[in-house]
């Protein structure tokens, strides 16, 4: 009998402990509102969402990126309304890339970052989320908005571009990391068409590249804001297929996402 009472709590203490577990993965969501682009499938004919989405495979898709954070034990899933309390409550690590632009919305209007949201978000971080900004270059990007969320971290985008490739000259998108950088190893990352990142306190500069800053991270409360200006780790230049074998962004990703799950225990 003392046997199976000790077989029992065995059975219901491993039971217990890997619900728990599946209660604790971090949840890593995407907005897909402010980035909120669409395309006919040709096949179906029917309007699907894609560039920097989890499941766009081409090359400008973040279906990699999804890999890389499912296989860190991470859950990953979409948001294509403006973030609530309600959405956020249960996130921890919440991602908003290449806010839109009227010419690249689906039905030409762009969803704005609105004051509410900033206010959502801002109080999240302080409670603990990890928030991810990235925007892109010139031209490519609405920065005013997206400008007036960062800014309440420290953080500025700048309406600008470096690191212009021209064809196939990938030694112009180089960025590298030198040793002791806070999340990177020591390393040579490609980012293409890039626009610089200004900061102030509490945010600090990350990265450089033609010898302007271009990515930074900001503590604020219990929470961590990563901000970099270009969407540098979509499908095309972390699938090893394009770029010269001495280009490690699918490395680099790995450290990065590795990173931003360590930021959101202290949530």
């Amino acid at each position: 009998m003392t046997k199976n009472i000790i077989k029992t709590l065995a059975l219901g203490t491993l039971l217990t402990f890997s619900f728990s577990n599946a209660q604790q993965k971090p949840k890593v969501v995407l907005d897909n509102f402010f980035n909120n682009e669409k395309k006919e499938n040709k096949e179906t004919k029917v309007l699907e969402s894609w560039h920097y989405t989890w499941n766009d495979t081409s090359n400008g898709g973040f279906s990699l990126l999804g890999e890389i954070f499912t296989k860190q034990g991470a859950e990953i899933s979409t948001l294509t309304t403006a973030p609530t309390k309600k959405d956020l409550k249960n996130t921890n690590i919440y991602i908003i890339v290449d806010a839109d632009i009227d010419k690249e919305a689906y039905g030409g209007k762009a969803n704005l970052i609105d004051p509410t949201s900033i206010k959502n978000l801002t109080d999240w971080v302080k409670k603990g989320g990890v928030l991810v900004l990235m925007s892109n270059d010139n031209g490519n990007s609405e920065f005013e908005h997206f400008n007036k969320l960062a800014g309440e971290f420290g953080i500025h985008f700048n309406d600008d571009s470096y690191n212009r490739v021209q064809k196939r000259e990938f030694e112009q998108g180089k960025v590298m990391v030198p040793a002791g950088n806070e999340i990177f190893a020591e390393q040579k990352l490609y980012m293409k068409e890039v626009a610089t990142v200004s900061v102030k306190s509490p945010a600090k500069e990350l990265l450089s590249a033609e010898g302007k800053n271009i990515a930074a991270i900001a503590k604020i409360g219990k929470g961590t804001v990563f901000a970099l200006g270009d969407p540098w780790c979509y499908n095309e230049y972390i699938d090893g297929k394009k770029l010269p074998a001495d280009f490690t962004n699918y490395q680099g990703t790995e450290e990065w996402v590795k990173w931003l799950l360590k930021q959101t225990s202290k949530k």
